[in-house]
C-alpha cells in the first residue's frame, strides 16, 4: 500500500497520479502539496498545480488525530459510494478512486470556509439553516442504495464515542483538565440509570440498518460555504439508518453554537417529510452531551455556567 502525507515528495505524488488517474493534463505540473485542514480521521492533502488544485484523501487503519484509536480502512469506500450515489451540486466531484490504496481524489472547493465559525459568532442566518435542512432532505430521499455499505465497523466506533464513553464513570477522560468544574457537571449523566437506559436504546437504534441514506456526521465542520452557496463534505460516517439521527446531530450543533433550543423545532418544522420529533430531540440531546463531556470536544469557548445550562436542557430533552 502506498502512503501519502505532507512529507511525500512532489515527484512521488506526480508519478502516482499520472499512473493511476487522468487528473493531470499535458504540461500540468504539481507546484505544492499541503494539508487541507485539521481533519480528525484521515490524511487530507491539497494538491496545487499550475492550472488548478484538488484534494487527495486517504484513510488509515487508525484515527489520524488519535493514532491509538483503531479505525477501519474501508471507511473511504463508504464515502466514495456516497459521492457516487448522491451526485448533487452541493457535493465536491469525485476525480478518481484508487481502492487498493484507499485514496480518493476530490474537487477542491476553493475559496470556501467551513461553518465552524458559528461556535464563536453564536449565530447563523435563517437562510443557511433552511438550506442545510433542505440539503439534508435531498440526501435522505436519494434512491438506488441497494447493497450500500453498512459501514458497521466505523459505526461501532462512533457508537462508543456517542452513546457509551461519555456516560461511563471511568472512561479515562479528565474533564477538569479541559475545564474546571466540568467533571461535576458530568456526574448526573454517569449515575442516572433512566438517562443511561434511554441513551442505550437510542444507541441500539443507531446500530440498526434502516432504509434512509444518511450523511452520518452532519455538523458545522462538514458544512462549507462560498458566497451564497452551501456545500457538504466528509460523509465517511454514512450508512442506511434513521433520518432522525442526522436531524438530531444538526439540531444539537446549532443549539451548542447559539444556545437557542428553538432551532430544534425550527429544523423539525422545516424538514419536508414526516419525522419522529421525539427521536430527533433525543439524538439532539445526546450529541450536545457527548460534545461537552465526551472525547469529541468542539472548538468552542463557553463558561461552566453555559455548559451547565446546555447539559440541563439535554437532560430534559431525554427524560421528557
Amino acid at each position: 500500500m502506498n502512503f501519502f502525507d505532507e512529507s511525500t515528495s512532489i515527484n512521488i505524488i506526480t508519478n502516482y497520479i499520472k499512473k493511476n488517474t487522468s487528473i493531470l493534463r499535458e504540461n500540468e505540473i504539481i507546484k505544492k502539496v499541503e494539508s487541507a485542514g485539521e481533519g480528525n480521521m484521515n490524511v487530507v492533502l491539497r494538491i496545487k498545480t499550475n492550472f488548478k488544485s484538488f484534494i487527495l484523501k486517504q484513510s488509515r487503519s487508525h484515527v489520524k488525530k488519535f493514532a491509538h484509536i483503531k479505525a477501519p480502512l474501508e471507511r473511504i469506500f463508504a464515502e466514495h459510494c456516497f459521492y457516487n450515489l448522491v451526485k448533487k451540486n452541493f457535493l465536491p466531484k469525485v476525480l478518481g478512486f484508487i481502492s487498493e490504496d484507499y485514496v480518493l481524489f476530490l474537487e477542491d472547493l476553493t475559496k470556501c470556509r467551513d461553518l465552524n465559525y458559528i461556535y464563536n459568532s453564536r449565530k447563523i442566518d435563517n437562510d443557511k439553516v433552511n438550506k442545510l435542512t433542505l440539503i439534508l432532505h435531498n440526501i435522505h430521499i436519494t434512491n438506488g442504495h441497494k447493497n450500500y455499505p453498512t459501514n458497521l465497523t466505523l459505526r461501532k466506533l462512533n457508537h462508543d464515542h456517542i452513546f457509551v464513553l461519555p456516560f461511563l464513570k471511568d472512561n479515562g477522560l479528565q474533564l477538569n483538565n479541559i475545564q474546571e468544574g466540568l467533571e461535576e457537571l458530568a456526574i448526573p449523566f454517569k449515575e442516572n440509570t433512566d438517562i443511561i437506559s434511554r441513551v442505550n436504546n437510542a444507541g441500539k437504534n443507531y446500530l440498526d440498518t434502516g432504509n434512509t441514506l444518511l450523511h452520518g456526521d452532519y455538523y458545522p465542520g462538514s458544512w462549507m460555504e462560498r458566497n451564497d452557496n452551501i456545500y457538504i463534505i466528509d460523509p465517511e460516517f454514512t450508512f442506511l439508518g434513521s433520518k432522525e439521527f442526522d436531524l438530531g446531530v444538526m439540531s444539537g450543533h446549532l443549539i451548542l453554537a447559539t444556545g437557542q433550543i428553538s432551532y430544534l423545532k425550527k429544523i423539525c418544522d422545516n424538514y419536508p417529510d414526516k419525522i419522529d420529533n421525539n427521536e430527533v430531540a433525543i439524538y439532539c440531546a445526546i450529541e450536545i452531551i457527548r460534545r461537552l463531556i465526551g472525547y469529541a470536544q468542539l472548538p468552542i469557548k463557553r463558561s461552566i455556567s453555559e455548559k451547565s445550562n446546555l447539559l440541563k436542557l439535554s437532560k430534559e430533552l431525554i427524560i421528557n
